[in-house]
């Protein structure tokens, strides 16, 4: 079995030597990429497509100039995009080489033309799973096994896409199919509130990221609001991911814009399309929009309230409104151009 991030035995030798106090993790978001993402690391990306996707951490980590990351996530849009975007026009300094997933795209956007663009010219392998395989790989890791066993999958011909092998249980003597675990070198999040040790609150559905944190060596953590410890201890079933999983903290409103935070906002869907439609022009040849997408966008600004800063204040506002308010309180409201 060759396998990609940490091997169980690996991973359970990297948990036995964690620091697991109960610390301060708060960092800036470029000290926590610079000491926890490394050349060559599987990145273990959170969220579910568009939604609570860690945007900003993608974007420093182009920034700093990573090299020959691999990916695993169940189903993602932007960061994905993002970074095959980034390597697709500066490959001298960014670049990932494989991705392990179930789907790459944008919902009603449409399915990503950066990964069209990448497999079309055998740019990066792909491992291609289901997304209940995936989440089954994270919470294999999660819980310390070297595999899980699963009836998904079994009615088609998936393994042949993949590393998970048939078996004939012995107890039933009928066919299982086995799934590897998935350790990422790093896991990167972004959830609705935290507190200084990283106990994290999520919001709406979960996404697998719990299992994904449990199963990483590292964490990143990218928050849209620190909450005191208190608050937390109050309510302690609330808490998705445990402290003693996360190793950096980052408090940073937008982190997941042009994604969906659920009950902070809604997709940036004016910036989303823009960029998407920039993509599928570099995939038909037409490169230089997106060049200066991310000239602009992501590596002229120092941060990610600098990329913030360049986003229309009433597309912000509008995001807010829609994703906070009743249904009532939402008939009138009119989506800004851009």
């Amino acid at each position: 079995m060759e396998w990609t991030g940490l091997s169980p035995d690996d991973a359970r030798e990297k948990l036995e030597q964690k620091d697991k106090s109960k610390r301060d993790k708060r960092m800036s978001l470029t000290e926590a990429v610079k000491e926890f993402v490394k050349d060559g690391d599987h990145v273990g990306v959170g969220g579910f497509v568009n939604s609570r996707p860690p945007v900003a951490i993608a974007h420093e980590i182009i920034r700093q100039g990573r090299q020959d990351l691999s990916l695993a996530f169940q189903s993602a849009g932007l960061v994905p995009d993002y970074l095959m975007g980034a390597m697709a026009i500066r490959p001298d300094h960014f670049s990932i080489s494989r991705l392990e997933f179930a789907y790459v795209g944008h919902e009603y956007a449409g399915t990503s033309s950066m990964l069209r663009y990448m497999t079309e010219n055998n740019k990066i392998v792909i491992e291609d799973w289901t997304n209940y395989n995936m989440s089954t790989r994270f919470k294999a890791g999660s819980m310390g096994l070297p595999f899980l066993p699963t009836r998904s999958g079994l009615g088609g011909d998936i393994e042949k896409c993949n590393r998970s092998q048939y078996i004939k249980c012995p107890f039933t003597d009928r066919d299982i199919l086995l799934v590897p675990a998935c350790h990422p070198d790093v896991g990167i999040i972004h959830v609705q509130e935290a507190d200084i040790y990283g106990n994290c609150r999520i919001k709406g559905q979960t996404f697998t990221c719990p299992e994904m944190a449990m199963a990483s060596k590292n964490v990143i953590v990218t928050c849209e609001k620190l909450v005191e410890h208190d608050v937390i201890a109050t309510e302690p079933t609330r808490t998705s991911i445990p402290y003693f999983a996360v190793d950096a903290v980052v408090e940073l409103p937008f982190g997941s814009f042009p994604g969906l935070c659920h009950d902070i906002h809604y997709y940036g869907k004016t910036h989303l399309e823009y960029y998407k439609g920039l993509t599928n022009g570099f995939r038909k040849g037409v490169v230089e929009p997106l060049r200066e997408y991310f000239d602009k966008y992501v590596f002229g600004v120092k941060d990610t309230d600098g990329f913030i800063g360049l986003m229309p204040y009433e597309q912000l506002k509008y995001a807010r409104q829609v994703e906070s308010r009743s249904l009532h309180l939402q008939q009138g409201l009119q989506e800004p151009g851009a």
